[in-house]
């Protein structure tokens, strides 16, 4: 499988001008929606392999970081990526407002625990980027207290890295007026409804602070270790895609094993 993870990567502590990364793009993917769907089907199949095999190695984990403005498909990329996959080695996690117990610890406090155990793949919906997002643009704390932590972030990235933890931070780019057709969806449509929220405006007003924030967390965060892509998400089938992927080389690239059997299974006869 080519590897074309080069096409979304962000270079370490190069800032990235989300503006002028077109969120329609569908660089690599091909053109017609019949490939790229059974492209994708082989892709689910192929890490849906090698998930057992890392499974079964319980050496190493792997830690996918989605981080999206409203609306940008973060929970759907999450069910079609992972459709197939066995349950026992995935766990998902989503970072919402902290609690009165998670305030009383370092930001990092709340997300460590839910890291990945050997053999596991987790997901984080939303994460410890919150602490460089939300806190800087709502003006939660001063920028003494958030601008430091990408140093405390990069640094937490290394241990887990150190410690058999493979990262992938995947910024799901969409754009304004996509956002506002997927609001107008959840508006329209009943089952979507509950997804709404009138707060989602008042951040809305907000979106080129957030581009800002984002570009500036992408830039000081990614690292050769610990990555981030920028994958262009106004496509959902091209979104999926390439999250996939990401997933599927970086999975390759660690080569996880099945374990020996035992000796002697050769000579086995059940009756």
């Amino acid at each position: 499988m080519d590897d074309l993870r080069s096409l979304w990567r962000v270079q370490p502590r190069e800032r990235p001008d989300l503006d002028a990364i077109d969120p329609d793009a569908d660089d690599g993917a091909p053109k017609k929606k019949s490939r790229l769907e059974d492209a994708s089907e082989e892709l689910v199949e192929r890490l849906a392999d090698l998930q057992s095999r890392l499974w079964a190695e319980r050496r190493r984990s792997l830690l996918l970081v989605l981080q999206a403005l409203d609306a940008g498909g973060k929970d759907g990329t999450i069910r079609k990526v992972f459709t197939g996959i066995n349950p026992q080695g995935v766990s998902v996690h989503a970072f919402k407002a902290p609690t009165e117990e998670e305030l009383e610890h370092d930001f990092l406090w709340r997300v460590h625990h839910h890291t990945p155990r050997a053999g596991e793949i987790a997901v984080f919906n939303r994460s410890h980027y919150e602490d460089v997002l939300v806190v800087r643009v709502d003006e939660l704390v001063p920028e003494t207290v958030w601008r430091p932590r990408y140093e405390s972030i990069r640094g937490f990235e290394q241990t887990l890295v150190d410690g058999g933890t493979s990262i992938v931070k995947v910024f799901l780019h969409i754009s304004a007026d996509e956002q506002a057709d997927r609001f107008r969806d959840r508006l329209e449509e009943p089952d979507k409804r509950w997804k709404f929220s009138t707060g989602d405006l008042e951040v809305r007003k907000k979106w080129d602070h957030y581009q800002e924030a984002y570009s500036d967390a992408l830039g000081e965060t990614s690292t050769a270790a610990s990555p981030w892509y920028v994958v262009p998400a106004n496509d959902k089938k091209y979104r999926n895609w390439a999250v996939l992927q990401i997933l599927v080389a970086t999975l390759e690239e660690m080569d996880p094993r099945f374990p020996e059997p035992e000796a002697g299974l050769d000579d086995i006869v059940i009756v």
